[in-house]
């Protein structure tokens, strides 16, 4: 089978995109693909997918995931620079593991919300698009995809939320949510 790398895009306001994009890691990596991970927001917390994705790290180091971000842009916590800064490291990271012929698959999680929130622009993701060997898996994930980035994908999933626990006065649970 000729390998041909895709450009997959997860977007919409339902809940599961980034869920959706680890899934994929982890049958890649299952698949012996080589496997980036990289969050353009989350930051300092953690998940219970991290701890998953550092055993299997540990196991050969074909997969590697790093939280590049500062957390939710919308706290007073970090200023508006500090996240610009982080996002503008993160895509160079973007475009180093897009390059460097270390990876199979590259995920760039929450980068759709680095564009929508001014962190990036949309013409810095479609140049880490234009930099892709024509073999390399990309996957972006985020609320929002702006329509150059879906024209430019091979395969686009909106994920459409119906109904949320929350709305119903429940909050996030560990092992389902985070």
């Amino acid at each position: 089978m000729e390998k041909y790398g895709l450009v997959i895009v997860h977007t919409g306001n339902g809940k599961g995109k980034t869920t959706a994009a680890l899934g994929q890691a982890v049958r890649a990596w299952g698949d012996g693909l080589r496997v980036c991970i990289l969050q353009f927001i989350k930051g300092g917390w953690k998940y219970g997918e991290l701890k998953t994705l550092e055993t299997l790290a540990a196991a050969d180091g074909r997969i590697e995931i790093k939280q590049c971000g500062l957390g939710f842009t919308n706290t007073e916590e970090h200023e508006e620079q500090e996240h610009k800064e982080a996002a503008s490291k993160a895509l160079a990271m973007a475009r180093e593991a897009i390059t460097s012929g270390d990876w199979d698959l590259v995920i760039l999680d929450e980068i759709n919300y680095a564009v929508k929130f001014g962190l990036i622009t949309v013409d810095d993701v479609l140049a880490l698009l234009a930099c892709r060997p024509k073999d390399l898996h990309l996957v972006l994930t985020g609320r929002d995809a702006k329509p150059e980035l879906i024209e430019k994908a091979d395969l686009v999933t909106e994920m459409k939320q119906i109904k949320h626990p929350y709305e119903q006065g429940i909050k996030a649970q560990m092992g389902i949510e985070f």
